[in-house]
């Protein structure tokens, strides 16, 4: 049985069959209308017409997944159809619109569970650091190096995402004084705070 139901995601192959459901990230979708560069400046307004109406519509999903309701649902999936049905007659656009229009189920998850996020930029951001030390450094040369470098990075980046310094806390543990609550026990505050905030009207 997987760990969670639903996977935010790109549309990556690997992610495939790792759960029950996928749910597209928006932020990588639109990243891909980035990417294009019109040179004739009626296909420049064009694309610069439509990643308007795109972040309007994502918008539109925010203000739904605060407040949802089933007729708002209803009327955000035949606005989704409207707009990824557009042409532009520039054809690069319409091609990544298109493609965009084949994800519409994953894209639209939230419509059918709000508590789903709109994109995982929180996830990507996370693991970019140990991306970044990839391409650097490549590869560990041993299993004893992947573990030391996987646990280091935990230890640094753990802290950080709990608001606490990492170097405070490294120094409080190799200095045995334990002054500072542990990792385990921040982590069981934060998600109970978590709960909470979530559980409050």
């Amino acid at each position: 049985m997987p760990v969670i139901d639903t996977l935010v995601c790109d549309d990556a192959g690997q992610f495939k069959l790792l759960t029950t459901k996928l749910a597209a990230c928006w932020i990588h979708d639109g990243r891909h209308d980035e990417k294009l560069s019109p040179m004739v400046p009626r296909h420049a307004a064009s694309l610069d017409s439509f990643r308007q109406r795109y972040w309007d519509y994502y918008e539109s999903l925010r203000q739904y997944r605060a407040i949802p309701s089933g007729e708002r649902a209803a009327s955000l999936r035949l606005e989704f159809d409207e707009l990824f049905a557009s042409r532009t007659g520039y054809a690069a656009l319409d091609a990544r619109i298109a493609k965009t229009a084949l994800k519409r189920t994953e894209l639209l998850t939230v419509l059918t569970d709000p508590s789903v996020p709109l994109h995982n930029n929180a996830s990507e951001l996370q693991a970019r650091v140990s991306a970044r030390r990839r391409d650097v450094s490549l590869h560990s040369r041993s299993l004893a190096g992947v573990r030391a470098k996987d646990i280091f990075t935990t230890l640094v980046q753990t802290p950080k995402k709990l608001g606490i310094s990492a170097y405070a806390y490294l120094r409080d543990r190799l200095r045995k004084r334990f002054e500072l609550t542990s990792l385990a026990d921040t982590i069981k505050a934060a998600v109970e705070k978590a709960r909470l905030l979530a559980a409050s009207p």
